[in-house]
């Protein structure tokens, strides 16, 4: 009697050629397509300097560099899921035959993006103010069904010891996302005075920075930033108490290995956006209403951003210190904002305020567009409601501008898509004489940024036009009421 051999499913294919942070907020993606597909393989393509020294704390996948790609294109998948801006990420998501495609992509008839998130991620690209859609979560939610995420095991952060071994990782990506080397020796000055053994952190690029912190603190020996390859890094930071750091890459690494982190989300930087995934950890943030953008414009003399002077050493060791015992909440912290990351009934990412402050009325704003996009795509309704209410109680001539807003949106999108059926061309994205997304106040353009993003990658058809005052009539339909 013949036995026959079971065949393999299509595997399913993650496009992520980004930097380190953004690999391993890509490891929910990663664990969730594992958790409902168990016998799909997964495959990823990422950069070989990253994802080496990760492999043995990422998710049950399979790894290919970016020069993999000729052999990739030989197999069928069943699932495609670009994360990746790089050209050649999007080539190689258009040239792959599969059977669903999600994210970026081109062809011959140019680039293109698929999936509702995926388009609403891009579209927050410079416009991401009141964005509260965490990137592990943007890079999820076309693919993975909402059931799954409630039921997600995070790693959660170990308990801090009384020993007092913080680690300050001095660098990030962009110079105006971390503090200076006055402020890193300054906090560890102010450490060694509570009995902690602070020492610098960082990786070969951060190593002027990490000395000249040393040096002005008067502990060279504690300057570390460049020992560790990536994979000894990991291993080291399980050591802690506590991990310090900018919104950088290496905080993803810290949060996945379960150490405790402290976030200084300073500089252009939404916490909502690029925090510590996983529940359990602690974010400081500057309490001016510009914070969250994505480019400062309003740099001080020095060149710094404006947030940078809320982040006082002082007041910084003092809350390490109350964080250590498991008092961080107790602490007044002027200027600032103590959040602590979590997961919702939802499993969606939140930050819950972990001060006794009362929320900013920018936060609720933000509420409502999560709500409201949720609703869009095709989630819950009954949550879009209660955000709006509590706007309107809060700050009842907000939510009444929004909605005048969006009447003068739809009487634009009417006019402008007539105009567009006589006058095909460039034009075609413009109102006013500007972009779309630009011709409407700051308040409603997370949804004309997404509604400009839509129609231009539907080649600003008719049938754009139509979808972009149908979702705009139903969102006035929600907040009118």
């Amino acid at each position: 009697m013949a036995v026959l051999k079971k065949q393999m499913p299509d595997p399913t294919l993650i496009i992520q050629m980004q930097r380190m942070g953004d690999l391993v907020m890509s490891f929910p993606l990663m664990a969730w397509l594992r958790t409902i597909e168990p016998e799909r393989p997964v495959w990823v393509v990422a950069e070989p300097r990253f994802f080496q020294a990760l492999m043995p704390f990422a998710p049950q996948v399979v790894f290919f560099a970016p020069e993999t790609a000729p052999r990739l294109r030989a197999t069928r998948f069943y699932r495609v899921i670009n994360l990746s801006h790089r050209p050649e990420a999007l080539q190689l998501a258009g040239a792959l035959e599969t059977e669903l495609r999600f994210g970026a992509f081109g062809d011959a008839e140019g680039a293109h993006i698929r999936g509702d998130w995926q388009l609403y991620r891009a579209s927050i690209v410079h416009n991401n103010r009141h964005n509260r859609l965490h990137w592990a979560d943007l890079a999820a939610l076309d693919a993975v069904p909402a059931a799954c995420l409630p039921h997600t095991l995070w790693p959660r952060p170990r308990v801090p010891g009384a020993q007092g071994r913080l680690g300050l990782f001095v660098g990030a990506s962009e110079e105006a996302k971390r503090p200076d080397a006055i402020f890193w020796a300054e906090l560890a000055r102010q450490l060694i005075r509570r009995d902690h053994n602070p020492v610098f952190l960082g990786g070969p690029e951060d190593r002027p920075l990490a000395t000249e912190a040393a040096r002005r603190a008067g502990i060279p020996r504690s300057n570390l930033a460049g020992v560790f390859s990536l994979e000894k890094f990991a291993d080291f930071i399980r050591q802690l108490d506590l991990l310090v750091t900018p919104d950088t890459g290496p905080m993803h690494v810290g949060a996945w290995m379960q150490a405790p982190t402290l976030c200084l989300s300073m500089g252009p930087v939404n916490p909502w956006e690029t925090a510590p995934s996983p529940p359990g950890h602690l974010v400081l943030r500057a309490e001016p209403s510009c914070a969250g953008c994505w480019r400062c414009t309003r740099l001080t003399a020095d060149g710094t951003p404006p947030c940078h002077a809320a982040f006082i050493p002082g007041r910084i060791a003092a809350l390490i210190q109350a964080a250590l015992h498991g008092k961080a909440d107790r602490l007044h912290t002027p200027g600032l904002r103590l959040l602590r990351t979590a997961r919702d009934d939802r499993g969606l990412f939140t930050l819950h305020q972990a001060d006794s402050k009362a929320p900013r009325p920018r936060d609720l704003r933000g509420a409502l567009w999560r709500e409201a996009f949720l609703a869009l795509f095709g989630g819950p309704q009954h949550r879009l409601p209660q955000a709006v209410e509590a706007l309107r109680r809060d700050n009842p001539q907000t939510l009444a501008l929004l909605a005048r807003c969006a009447s003068t949106l739809i009487r634009r999108l009417a006019a402008a898509g007539r105009e567009a059926a006589r006058t095909p061309g460039p034009r075609r994205g413009q109102t006013c004489g500007q972009p779309l997304w630009l011709s409407v106040p700051p308040l409603l353009r997370p949804f004309s940024g997404y509604l400009q993003l839509e129609m231009e990658n539907a080649g600003y058809s008719r049938q754009s036009w139509e979808r972009a005052l149908t979702l705009t009539r139903t969102l006035l339909d929600s907040i009118a009421r």
